[in-house]
């Protein structure tokens, strides 16, 4: 179906055409709730359901999003391959940044887990003795799509897997074994042990105490059947921080053709005519330009946004607990992708069930960490769209956060107290 109508002038009759044969595509596949669907357009993008009337205006005073060639929100589904090789979508994707993969995570640590030739065989294996339009990896990472896009629950996902497929296939049966299946393909997260009260992480010089340093409390929960002379030498932790690495992830970002070259948006792509319509052209960007000329010289180095508050993950109002999400807000990026959720990267989660104050500089060290080493060596990463090597650089340029969290980040004393 031709789509270059979504590139023409919105009161031309190529679009207006093209439009009107999108909602009549939309109204005989896609699922309504509540007849609405959901709207493609520059403001809602596919996040937000109209009706088809609404539909109809907002494509026509928003435009619709000119990337959406193909309408997996709407129920229009890529063209199965018809060989094993080749034209196999998966298998194309697999063989183009396989060696990507292996560069990000690391060659010595990839090797010792031997998932390098897991995924290779899991790419070539056929999902059943003769056939020919699956392999094992990519029925798996359709099944999963499928699952995430319907909200399909774990219990249903594992009897879909054990009834639909005949005898001896080959993907896993279970939902956790197909998640273990893809772990490979993921991102690394770790789960750092804490002090009950915010005192240190248990990591590098604090690595193997099982007793707080500073106030002497237990690493570990403390069971009814256990002896105090027992405690502390091993079991469950009292408290866990979860620390999802940055590095891994910008070179990821980086490996990615389309993002690479917008991560250079803010020198090619931005507007300059002294309007202020984006961090780039604030003062301080300007300023800090000037002042460290050599990063600012390079436009792939990532200038960062801070943003953290407390949340009740329990949705309750009457249960008091506050869990801290981190994250990174790329500033590099136009201002329709820098907030996007995509492109919003969660660095920490700081559990609760209390908030961390002003102790929260002692969740935030694996990060700064990070931190001064993009500042101060940077990391070798490819980029993609320059095809070549570059040493990456990033800096904080500021943080995002209300007043109260604002006091804890910064140690200040920014509540305001009523006489």
């Amino acid at each position: 179906m031709d789509r270059s109508w979504m590139n023409a002038h919105r009161i031309s009759e190529e679009y207006e055409k093209g439009v009107s044969v999108f909602l009549q595509y939309v109204k005989e596949n896609a699922k309504s709730v509540n007849g609405t669907y959901f709207c493609p357009c520059v403001r809602c993008v596919n996040q937000i359901r109209q009706d088809l009337g609404n539909l109809h205006d907002h494509l026509f005073m928003f435009g619709i999003i000119r990337t959406y060639t193909v309408w997996t929100w709407h129920r229009e589904v890529l063209d199965q391959p018809t060989t094993l090789r080749g034209t196999n979508y998966v298998d194309e994707w697999m063989s183009d940044h396989l060696e990507d993969m292996i560069r990000d995570v690391g060659e010595d640590n990839f090797g010792r887990a031997n998932l390098y030739d897991s995924l290779i065989n899991d790419s070539e294996q056929q999902l059943y003795p003769g056939c020919s339009n699956f392999t094992c990896l990519s029925a798996t990472l359709k099944l999963f799509s499928l699952k995430a896009r319907n909200g399909w629950t774990d219990k249903s996902f594992t009897e879909l897997l054990k009834e639909m497929l005949p005898e001896n296939n080959t993907p896993p049966i279970r939902n956790y074994e197909a998640k273990f299946f893809l772990c490979p393909m993921g991102l690394e997260y770790q789960k750092i042990h804490v002090c009950p009260n915010d005192c240190v992480l248990y990591i590098k010089e604090f690595a193997s105490p099982k007793y707080c340093p500073t106030c002497g409390l237990s690493r570990f929960k403390k069971k009814s059947n256990r002896n105090t002379a027992d405690e502390g030498n091993g079991g469950a932790p009292a408290k866990v921080m979860w620390y999802l690495p940055i590095i891994p992830r910008f070179k990821r970002m980086f490996s990615v053709k389309e993002d690479a070259k917008n991560l250079k948006w803010h020198v090619v792509g931005r507007k300059c005519d002294n309007l202020l319509r984006h961090p780039a052209d604030s003062p301080q960007w300007k300023k800090f330009d000037e002042t460290f000329p050599e990063f600012g010289a390079d436009p792939r180095n990532l200038r960062l946004a801070l943003a953290t508050d407390g949340m009740n993950p329990y949705g309750n109002l009457s249960r008091k607990h506050s869990s801290w999400p981190v994250m990174l807000v790329i500033y590099n990026l136009s201002p329709f992708l820098c907030m996007k959720r995509k492109y919003v990267m969660l660095s920490m989660m700081i559990s609760g069930p209390k908030q961390p104050r002003n102790d929260i500089d002692v969740y935030l060290k694996p990060l700064i960490d990070y931190l001064k080493l993009l500042w101060e060596e940077g990391v070798e990463v490819f980029d993609s769209d320059a095809e070549q090597n570059f040493r990456l650089r990033a800096m904080l340029f500021c943080t995002i956060n209300d007043f109260p969290a604002y006091g804890n980040l910064s140690d200040y004393g920014s509540h305001i107290h009523a006489y």
